[in-house]
């Protein structure tokens, strides 16, 4: 089991088998591409479209985290003097973002009752490298007790 969301989403990922290397805040030091980093951290509020009892101790309390998927890939490597091969997975970052929307994640440690797609954004960085962006909501039980690691 995981202890945090975004290792419950990096469990997730890794389990589909994309032949990417999932991380979390960032990957490993030299760390090639392609590679997948699932940002930590990002807001959570009271998920307010369902009726709760706020009298009730007992009741459950749901959230909705914001986390953020980044893919990096390299554009394109150079073959000759002036020819280039692409070498971006066209696609990936779709079939990322389809694979998170509607999951449960089996691994958080709070029930989770959806992940939904809010959108996937395509970032030109320095060095011939792109960002893929994949923001998605979790729909989740705030979690009454910590959680350690283990």
């Amino acid at each position: 089991m995981a202890a945090t969301t975004s290792g419950a989403i990096k469990a997730y990922l890794e389990a589909l088998a994309f032949g990417v290397p999932v991380f979390r805040d960032g990957p490993r030091e030299g760390q090639d591409t392609p590679f997948i980093v699932v940002q930590e951290g990002l807001p959570a509020g009271l998920d307010t479209s369902g009726l709760g009892d706020f009298g009730d101790p007992d009741a459950e309390i749901t959230i909705v985290e914001t986390v953020v998927v980044d893919l990096v890939q390299r554009a394109r490597v150079k073959t000759g003097a002036r020819t280039t091969k692409v070498t971006e997975r066209y696609g990936l970052a779709e079939a990322i973002g389809a694979a998170l929307h509607g999951c449960t994640l089996p691994a958080h440690p709070a029930k989770v009752t959806a992940v939904r797609l809010q959108d996937i954004d395509r970032i030109p960085i320095k060095d011939n490298l792109v960002r893929h962006s994949i923001t998605v909501h979790v729909h989740r039980v705030l979690l009454r007790s910590e959680v350690i690691p283990g």
